[in-house]
Parts: structure tokens; sequence; C-alpha cells
């Protein structure tokens, strides 16, 4: 499985290059994986977290609950076995159009602010993922608060 995940992140998946066997399945996974990094940057992920990455991977790639679980098994894996965001960005960089990648950022902040507490290093995580994949700081501003927004909506229906 590591030589899979491997491989998919490592494939050049630049439209100038030609396509690849599996660009959906890599950017599936490259966004996984980076919206786990995100729960993980404060030393603690939690039901809310994952279930909010779950929620997220399936309403933006219209994946079935058992493609979900998969691809977060995945990216969990991804996670643990690699430190470098370069690969992942680079994939979502090539593959996203910039407002993607905008939205892309906003599902970052949602992690980040579904525990109720922002650390500094999902803070530090997401500007260097907003950096890697050409997000301007105004408009992951914007993003962060978006996500702000929903965390205090879902807030007020949860009264």
């Amino acid at each position: 499985m590591i030589k899979r995940l491997k491989a998919l992140l490592t494939a050049d998946l630049s439209p100038s290059h030609g396509t690849s066997k599996h660009p959906d399945e890599a950017i599936r996974l490259a966004t996984a994986t980076l919206l786990i990094e995100a729960a993980m940057m404060d030393g603690e992920t939690d039901e809310a977290e994952i279930t909010i990455i779950q929620d997220l991977l399936a309403d933006y790639f219209q994946l079935s609950d058992e493609e979900v679980a998969e691809l977060v098994a995945d990216g969990e894996a991804a996670a643990q076995d690699s430190a470098e965001l370069y690969g992942l960005t680079r994939t979502l960089k090539d593959n996203f159009d910039p407002e993607e990648r905008v939205q892309m950022i906003e599902m970052l902040w949602e992690v980040a602010y579904t525990d109720g507490r922002l650390h500094h290093l999902e803070t530090n995580l997401i500007r260097r993922i907003a950096g890697l994949i050409y997000v301007p700081d105004r408009e992951s501003g914007e993003a962060r608060k978006r996500a702000q927004a929903k965390r205090e909506n879902k807030q007020i229906d949860a009264l």
C-alpha cells in the first residue's frame, strides 16, 4: 500500500506531460492527506475532525461512504508516512483551478476550526499550503472568515 501511495503522490499529473492513469485518485488522496495533516497538527485528532474530513471529501468529490472511508484510511497512511508537503501541494496546484485551490484552503480552515480552538501549528500549516498552491493571502483570509462563519452557524444551529 505504501508503494501505491508514493507512486500516486510522485506521479507527474501536469497537463503538459500527458495524462496519468489515476489523476482523480491522486487528487483525492492529496486532498485527504492535507486535510488529515491539518487535523493532526495540534497533536490531537478527534472524531469531530474525522467526521468533518469525511463530510468535506464526500461533498467535494461526490463519494459514497465506502469510498470516503477508504480515502480517509489511505490519507491517514500517507500522512503518517510522509512529512513532505511539496508533492501533495504540487498535485493540487497542477490540477485545481484558482477557485478550487481557494476552496481547498477553506476546507483546511474548516478542519482547523472543528475542535473549537485554532492552534498556531494549524495556522502555520495552512499558510504554507496556501503559498505552495498559489492562493494569495487575501483570498486565504476570506476563506478563513467563511470557515469561521460556518462554524459559528453550526454552533447556533446546535442550540
